[in-house]
């Protein structure tokens, strides 16, 4: 069975490639569209499963694997900044405060006629505190052009992102884009043999 994962993310191929899975990148060109939806773990199942569901469409005999990752304070979503002014004003926000970070992950599985057998939609929540931040740190750290492409204007891993956290409470790795424990987990449970495949070949 072939794995495809839906997102162009460098962030979540490292991840899936830390767990050692072989795969292919075909990212959704779906534009993103919260139809409505303004509950965080609702939004990120459906973005996930929507950009998941375009995938498989060109697939059979396959895993499809898509995710999507959104920040929320105080019950407000957070994406990607649309600017330099807007990473600012998303940084300002997330100072000295505490964050949620939310994945949703979608896996589907192709038959051999091209159709969905299968499909699995989970989330995941994370905790995340912020330290005071200067005005300093925010301009220099938007000068550097890491936030633009993160949600939240920041990134935790291999990043001066990782310099504001104060505290992560949840699973460290939905921050950076994938839970791969609750992944593991959902394999494990709903998809046994497939998850005997893939990590105990």
């Amino acid at each position: 069975m072939n794995i495809i994962l839906a997102s162009g993310s460098p962030r979540r191929a490292k991840l899936l490639r830390q767990i050692n899975l072989s795969f292919k990148v075909d990212a959704s060109e779906l534009e993103e569209n919260a139809n409505g939806i303004t509950n965080p773990k609702n939004l990120v199942e459906f973005l996930a499963k929507m950009k998941g569901c375009d995938v498989a469409a060109r697939y059979s005999n396959s895993m499809i694997i898509a995710a999507d990752t959104i920040v929320s304070l105080n019950g407000k979503i957070l994406g990607k900044p649309l600017d330099q002014d807007d990473a600012y004003k998303i940084l300002r926000l997330l100072s000295g405060k505490t964050h949620q970070v939310f994945t949703g992950v979608y896996i589907g599985i192709i038959d051999s006629e091209g159709n969905i057998s299968k499909e699995i939609t989970f989330n995941e929540r994370t905790n995340v505190t912020f330290s005071a931040l200067t005005d300093y740190e925010i301009k220099h750290y938007i000068n550097t052009g890491s936030p633009m492409d993160k949600a939240g204007a920041y990134g935790i891993q291999d990043d001066l992102g990782s310099l504001f956290v104060k505290q992560v409470e949840g699973d460290f790795y939905n921050v950076v884009g994938f839970p791969i424990h609750k992944f593991y987990q959902q394999l494990k449970t709903k998809l046994p043999k497939i998850h005997k495949t893939l990590f105990f070949r």
